[in-house]
């Protein structure tokens, strides 16, 4: 999948059970002062790329830590906060009754689905929830849209199958690599770079 236009990706600011290392899923968590401070940087670092964000399309997943995240990066750019579209499909993959657990909790509730995770973490099903595979579907569909340069807040997940499908990445690989809350992706034809 090679998009017509460039585009940043932008995981949300620090959560608190992004903190406590709780299965988040589409449970509508606040960021914390923490990830205020890092959407805050996110602006800066964006300033550092170009001056004139006109003609770009903003856009967000509908959870509040995602729409928080956009509204002071988008402040700090000095553009209206609320100026951005929201789109479902860029909501995070749902973890189903998992979310609001913790890993370790789950490795002594639910041992045997913890085994099959590791194993296949990429088409994995959490019960009542969705894997990696089938939620790439999603943003297959999200980037089919993208008819113009963009700027989008979403959540990891939904960046390990962007790379997935732009940088040709093994499912299981983009799914096991490291989204940080303090850097921006930018995506560029087949490529894709850390801006720092």
């Amino acid at each position: 999948m090679k998009p017509a236009h460039p585009f940043y990706m932008i995981r949300h600011g620090e959560t608190d059970w992004n903190r406590e290392q709780r299965f988040q899923g589409q449970m509508d968590i606040a960021v914390n002062a923490t990830g205020r401070e890092q959407a805050a940087a996110y602006a800066g670092m964006l300033a550092g790329e170009r001056d004139d964000w006109s003609g770009w399309r903003f856009v967000a997943s509908p959870l509040s830590r995602t729409r928080t995240t956009m509204d002071i990066l988008r402040e700090g750019l000095g553009l209206a906060p609320s100026g951005y579209e929201l789109d479902d499909d860029l909501k995070e993959v749902t973890f189903g009754d998992w979310e609001g657990h913790k890993l370790d909790e789950l490795r002594k509730k639910v041992p045997h689905l913890v085994a099959a995770r590791k194993a296949d973490k990429w088409n994995f099903v959490a019960p009542g929830g969705e894997s990696y595979a089938l939620a790439v579907h999603r943003v297959r569909r999200f980037l089919e849209r993208l008819e113009s340069p963009s700027l989008i807040v979403t959540h990891g997940g939904i960046i390990r199958g962007t790379r997935h499908l732009i940088e040709a990445i093994e499912g299981d690989t983009a799914v096991r690599g490291r989204i940080p809350q303090d850097n921006i992706y930018r995506f560029d034809g087949q490529a894709g770079r850390w801006l720092r």
